[in-house]
């Protein structure tokens, strides 16, 4: 196993049963998802030490399948980053190109897959987390339905947002893994049967990677074009070309409250962020402050000593947005900008099977060049967090390179439990 390009934190084999599904694979999980006996960091120094007594339901079952998980994948510091370079751990290097980032949060997941040290990851996605880094190491990143898998054993960054997803080399080893890790769980209360949405073959996701697009019709929201990197869009035009060639068609979507969808999901985010992040004070979780007499310095010492710089930024800025006074002029638009999307998106999708976009706007950055910048890393985003915010499912292929020879990734995005739809139109192109 390569350790290069630093993909894994953690490199102890966890075994699963001796038949399944997967008995023959080996699936990297992030290291913000539980696993039993076996650390999990987050990507932080404040869980550097941290060892569940549990694993994530998503664990279990992969498992119960047969796969054996080779190790704990480098992360952003929980999940806080579109890179791979906020962890504790250093930062992870794309190993399809070299001096790039792999993108993130789930940066860990897809280059083991790119580098071949696992046939499979598992990932999470709260803004784009699967499909960034999925788009930039060339392999396949699935987004699924909010509530369709469950978060169990997930150490969460933004609840309302985030899910675990699958990372493999090609789109039908994706959904064979999507197959293994959705359905219902007593143990969480937002996961829905998705059979009383789509029928009794609702999880026959491997099934539905047939590659046929006959008919199928696109939709293309011009705003996630505009801006991009003109050797990206080109990439993507191409592709279209290639869905075109086999039978689909496309229309372009004018979907203004796209423009908001970063604005919205940050302040979002950032703000359950704040909340979630609140029990890691030296004392409940995390490394100790060392209590002097002051309980107050003791938890603000643990906390600037535990946290990056990244996970500092967005906790004070969620704390900010939910303060008195600036609720309403911050959080309460950010959520008004969030049903306004989520509502366009639904019925732009009323016209079209599929949306499609590039998944990233953007190459693979040099390593660093974001942390100079984060803006840039914010606005990075622009294409995959409204799928977020809309609780939708979506899923990234790749869809060339450039010149440069850097991967790109096409995202395409169905409707509520429509995983089905995007893995169809997806395994036409990989």
């Amino acid at each position: 196993m390569s350790t290069e390009y630093n993909g894994y934190i953690t490199t102890e084999r966890i075994e699963g049963a001796t038949d399944g599904p997967l008995v023959d694979a080996t699936v990297a999980v992030k290291d913000n998802i539980s696993t039993e006996g076996v650390r999990t960091t987050c990507g932080s120094a404040m869980l550097e030490d941290y060892v569940p007594p549990y694993d994530a339901t998503v664990v279990e079952r992969l498992k119960a399948a047969g796969a054996t998980i080779p190790g704990k994948t480098n992360m952003d510091e929980f999940g806080m980053g579109t890179t791979t370079e906020t962890s504790a751990f250093g930062p992870t290097e794309n190993p399809v190109a070299e001096g790039h980032v792999p993108g993130g949060s789930s940066g860990g997941s897809a280059a083991v897959v790119a580098a071949g040290d696992a046939d499979m990851a598992l990932g999470t996605d709260t803004g784009g987390s699967v499909r960034a880094p999925a788009a930039f190491c060339g392999v396949v990143g699935i987004k699924p339905t909010y509530g369709l898998v469950s978060r169990y054993g997930v150490v969460a960054y933004a609840n309302s947002l985030e899910q675990v997803g699958p990372i493999a080399p090609t789109v039908e080893e994706a959904a064979q893994l999507l197959e293994v890790i959705a359905g219902p769980d007593p143990s969480d209360a937002t996961v829905r049967d998705a059979t009383e949405e789509r029928g009794a073959d609702a999880y026959d996701y491997t099934g539905a990677a047939d590659g046929d697009v006959d008919g199928l019709d696109i939709g293309i929201p011009m705003e996630l074009l505009d801006g991009a990197d003109e050797q990206v869009t080109e990439v993507f035009w191409d592709a279209i070309d290639d869905l075109e060639a086999q039978g689909a068609s496309y229309h372009e979507v004018d979907l203004e409250c796209l423009r908001y969808a970063v604005e919205a999901y940050y302040v979002t985010a950032m703000s359950e962020a704040s909340s979630n992040l609140a029990r890691f004070d030296g004392v409940r979780y995390g490394q100790s402050g060392g209590y002097d007499g002051n309980w107050n310095e003791t938890f603000a010492r643990a906390r600037e000593e535990g946290f990056g710089e990244e996970v500092k930024s967005r906790i004070l800025l969620g704390t900010y947005a939910l303060s008195a006074g600036y609720h309403d002029k911050y959080y309460k638009k950010a959520q008004d900008a969030r049903a306004w999307i989520k509502r366009d998106i639904n019925d732009a999708l009323d016209d079209a099977d599929v949306l499609a976009s590039p998944t990233m706007p953007v190459p693979p950055m040099e390593m660093g060049e974001s942390l100079e910048d984060p803006l840039k890393m914010y606005l990075a985003d622009a294409n995959t967090t409204p799928v977020n915010l809309a609780n939708l499912p979506a899923i990234s292929v790749p869809a060339g390179e450039t010149g440069d020879g850097l991967p790109v990734g096409l995202q395409l995005v169905g409707p509520a439990f429509g995983e089905k739809e995007i893995i169809r139109a997806g395994s036409a192109l990989a």
